[in-house]
């Protein structure tokens, strides 16, 4: 038996295609897109006649709207320093009570600040008429040196002061 000597045969093969990458896609940053207004006709024509000759009339840039007025800070009423005083014991517990705090009767102490025994105290009070007493120990009392008074609901006397 005869060798038979398959020949190899070498096919041509069509010349090596080198594939191209893809194109590196480099980062777009992100772009924002303004929403288009709506511009009124009549103003529109305002801002670009029809015998306007540009390609694309552009719209009229949005005016910024006014700032609203501050409101005005409405004005505090206008007071007037007023000083109560009272003479009692040395140590006693003195507080003032009145139209002014609806008749708080631990509302604002009276101080005795160099120990004598005169208290005293100071209220800012806007123009008015008020009725007032001192609480000295629990015990309600008209302001002696006050010469203005009136009756009250209780069938005693409140002290009366008028600011202006």
């Amino acid at each position: 038996m005869a060798n038979k000597k398959t020949a190899k045969t070498k096919t041509a093969k069509a010349p090596a295609v080198k594939k191209e990458a893809p194109a590196k896609k480099t980062p777009v940053a992100a772009k924002t897109v303004k929403a288009a207004k709506v511009v009124e006709p009549e103003l529109f024509d305002t801002v670009c006649p029809a015998t306007c000759a540009c390609e694309t009339k552009a719209a009229p840039k949005a005016e910024k709207p006014a700032k609203a007025p501050k409101a005005a800070k409405p004005a505090a009423p206008k007071t007037t320093r007023v000083t109560f005083r009272i003479r009692e014991e040395v140590g006693a517990k003195v507080f003032l009570a009145g139209s002014f705090n609806n008749w708080d009767a631990t509302a604002k102490q009276l101080t005795d600040k160099n120990g004598t025994g005169d208290f005293t105290c100071c209220l800012n009070l806007p123009k008015g008429r008020y009725e007032y007493k001192f609480v000295v120990n629990g015990t309600w009392k008209a302001d002696g040196a006050c010469a203005d008074w009136v009756t009250n609901d209780m069938g005693t006397i409140n002290s009366v002061i008028t600011v202006d």
